[in-house]
């Protein structure tokens, strides 16, 4: 491989891999997402760093904002949708320094933070990555 002549994937490009890693998963867990949306920004806001009391915007990986199924109240009528934040630099960052494809690194952050939407424990989130090919 020529390095020389490899860029960074895009911010389109970590859409792609986010939209392949999200059909990889298994259906029943898919099918609970009605209504998740999933965003990749390159870094958290300086409001998120502020509020998590973060040193760099390298330490977060992604982010899962919304109430949380778990949480989730009936009566509600208006409500912003639940989201899941993917940060392609700190992604790639990652990355780099451990033996793991981009892929496998975008699914297993993506499954985590779905996974605080459905207030699932690390065990369940494992075994959803291993039915996922991970």
């Amino acid at each position: 491989m020529d390095w020389r002549t490899i860029k960074a994937p895009s911010l389109a490009e970590f859409e792609e891999l986010a939209a392949d890693a999200f059909a990889r998963l298994p259906a029943e867990f898919r099918e609970r997402c009605d209504g998740l949306v999933i965003r990749v920004e390159d870094f958290p806001s300086e409001e998120i760093l502020d509020e998590m009391e973060l040193e760099s915007p390298f330490d977060l990986l992604g982010l899962y904002h919304g109430t949380g199924e778990p949480y989730e109240m009936s009566h509600q009528t208006t409500r912003l949708p639940d989201m899941v934040f993917l940060y392609r630099r700190p992604m790639l960052d990652y990355w780099s320094d451990y033996d793991e494809t981009l892929g496998q690194l975008v699914t297993h952050v993506l499954i985590h933070e779905i996974g605080h939407h459905f207030g699932l424990s690390d065990a369940a989130m494992h075994a959803i990555e291993g039915r996922a090919g991970r």
